[in-house]
């Protein structure tokens, strides 16, 4: 009897060995999954323009696109938080190593999905600029890893930039291009462009989730932007609900 219940014992310990490493394998697989999904290369189909799009394309003026960098293009958490809020199933994409206030702090910082591929499209399409209200040390550093040397985000603007609005951050398009029918702004903060809502394209805000496809999903409504002689006209339809 004793060396049955031995056996049970032993059998029991073996199973539950067994279920841990499933469950870490398990746990490796989801992790890389997510890696393979969050970097995985979608490509946007771009046509040759017809001969009348090309035609259309020289009577309209070349668009202004302002770009907001947190929780739009990037989110980034540092090394003076305790415990970061949001779990992260890959490495950051790039670490920054800043000074503030003559303390070093390291961000680090993670690239929306399709982030890369979405700027050199929209590069090609409009003159970009980014506005941040971050501080310029700061903002600075992403936009020079975003860029990558393409020189498609060499014109920005920072918090010192925006103005002070029932207590928050807001960005006068005004400051950037006077003319109000070429520039527009995609922005998770409807704050941030509470003084141009018909200039603007609000975008759900992104922490981590590597399925994320907002950035894509914008693409097609960008594309159409370009031959219009007035953003508002088109803008000014969208009830501000976020791109998801």
């Amino acid at each position: 009897m004793t060396k049955f219940i031995e056996s049970i014992m032993v059998l029991h310990n073996i199973l539950i060995f067994i279920m841990k490493i499933w469950t870490l394998i398990g746990c490796l697989l989801r992790k890389n999954m997510r890696a393979i999904i969050q970097h995985h290369t979608i490509k946007y189909d771009i046509y040759p323009l017809s001969t009348i799009s090309v035609e259309r394309l020289r009577l309209v003026p070349r668009k202004v696109m302002v770009l907001d960098l947190d929780e739009t293009l990037i989110h980034s958490h540092h090394d003076g938080l305790a415990r970061p809020s949001v779990k992260y199933s890959t490495p950051a994409d790039f670490v920054l190593k800043v000074t503030i206030d003559r303390h070093p702090v390291r961000f680090y910082v993670h690239k929306r999905p399709h982030a890369d591929f979405f700027l050199d499209i929209i590069g090609q399409w409009f003159d970009l600029v980014v506005f941040t209200a971050s501080m310029e040390v700061y903002g600075s550093a992403v936009a020079d890893k975003l860029d990558r040397n393409k020189g498609i985000l060499t014109r920005r603007y920072y918090r010192q930039h925006c103005k002070m609005d029932n207590g928050a951050f807001s960005k006068d398009l005004t400051v950037i291009n006077p003319d109000l029918s070429k520039i527009f702004i995609l922005d998770n903060s409807p704050g941030a462009y509470r003084g141009h809502p018909n200039n603007a394209i609000p975008i759900v805000s992104w922490f981590a989730d590597p399925s994320d496809t907002a950035l894509l999903n914008l693409l097609p409504i960008l594309d159409a932007l370009r031959f219009t002689n007035d953003v508002r006209s088109i803008l000014s339809r969208n009830l501000h609900r976020p791109i998801l």
